[in-house]
């Protein structure tokens, strides 16, 4: 899924027991026209997004992940729900699209996308590439992150040539792309601290084409903190990649989870995007009351607080796709049923008041 290993996820496992569906919106017709209306005019008026200044808020991420169903970690091409290998350029961008107006009609203005070795440089890719062009005609940002190829790598870069191969060829086909961002690597787990830093900062070096205003660096561990990363002078340029989800900490109270949120944000939450969080969107949680005792109606009202009270994005995980939950259907996370066929998609929202919840974390 998020960049954990298979083998931290199954100890870790998310239930899927006792699901119930939530009353689910239909997104319509006209409200997708409109949209589409909207994106092309600003098309047309020459709009461009700028990269954030890295000391500036990063609220104008307003995102969600767009993921392989099963979970990014993979030894070949990686194919995101909802699209077919044997899927042309064309229709990629087409899929995409689809999708894409029926995100957008959430507030959403940013996608992040994984990558790995195997799938940048290949047939696959020049036809996945369809995905990132598309959201970017469209104005929307696009965060391009690095999983590793298979979990069984342990949180490390599996081949440093490959992966700076992979990174040459996104780099200097996106570079000069205001609107593509670049995360060097998903939840660097595997590396002290240090070992982690000297990694991300020969990075910058090495990839000099990518702006740092636009590279996001992961904290330490599972991406958890970024305290050693906000203090490292060699990353002042650049903003900051943050995960934090409830399962990664044992229950709290609404203002122990804020507090704790805080707390490892250091002093660069305004150079912090949150590029994963999330909870269950499928069992009919409640996220509007303010007074519910369920852990993870306490953990995303006090993260969307925190994200609202520094203005701080981020990318939800996961729009679709993800870890495989509910018998194996789908990811009990995701914020979107997936239907349709061919590359008429659509997308219905699971749970309206965690959407209403996480719009509020956005600043909507």
């Amino acid at each position: 899924m998020n960049g954990r290993p298979h083998e931290f996820r199954t100890a870790t496992a998310r239930p899927s027991t006792g699901n119930r569906s939530a009353p689910k919106r239909r997104i319509r017709p006209l409200r997708r026209l409109l949209t589409v209306v909207m994106a092309s005019a600003l098309a047309l008026g020459g709009a461009v997004v700028s990269p954030a200044p890295a000391t500036a808020a990063t609220n104008q991420f307003r995102g969600m992940n767009w993921a392989v169903l099963g979970d990014n970690f993979s030894r070949g091409p990686l194919v995101i729900s909802g699209l077919s290998q044997t899927d042309s350029n064309a229709t990629v961008r087409a899929k995409a699209n689809a999708l894409y107006d029926d995100m957008a009609a959430m507030g959403v203005n940013t996608v992040r996308l994984p990558i790995n070795t195997h799938t940048v440089g290949t047939t696959w890719w020049n036809n996945y590439r369809g995905a990132i062009d598309a959201a970017t005609a469209r104005g929307f940002k696009v965060i391009l992150a690095y999983w590793e190829d298979g979990a069984a790598s342990g949180g490390k870069v599996t081949n440093y040539g490959a992966w700076n191969t992979m990174w040459s060829r996104v780099t200097s086909t996106y570079g000069s792309n205001a609107n593509v961002y670049f995360e060097p690597m998903n939840e660097p787990h595997g590396y002290s601290s240090s070992e982690w830093r000297n990694v991300a900062a020969e990075w910058l070096r090495y990839h000099y084409s990518a702006v740092p205003s636009r590279v996001l660096i992961g904290g330490t561990g599972l991406s958890q903190d970024l305290r050693d990363i906000c203090n490292d002078s060699r990353f002042s340029g650049t903003l900051l990649s943050f995960h934090y989800y409830a399962f990664f900490y044992g229950p709290m109270t609404y203002d122990g989870f804020r507090s704790h949120i805080q707390t490892r944000l250091g002093n660069c939450a305004s150079r912090a995007v949150l590029t994963e969080y999330g909870a269950p969107m499928s069992n009919g949680l409640n996220y509007a009351n303010a007074s519910s005792t369920d852990n993870f109606v306490r953990y995303i009202r006090a993260i969307t607080q925190v994200m609202r009270d520094n203005q701080m994005g981020g990318t939800y995980w996961p729009a679709l796709g993800g870890k495989r939950t509910n018998g194996g259907s789908y990811d009990w996370y995701s914020m979107f049923a997936l239907s349709g066929s061919g590359t008429n998609l659509n997308l219905t929202v699971r749970n309206n008041s965690g959407r209403d919840r996480i719009r509020y974390g956005w600043g909507l």
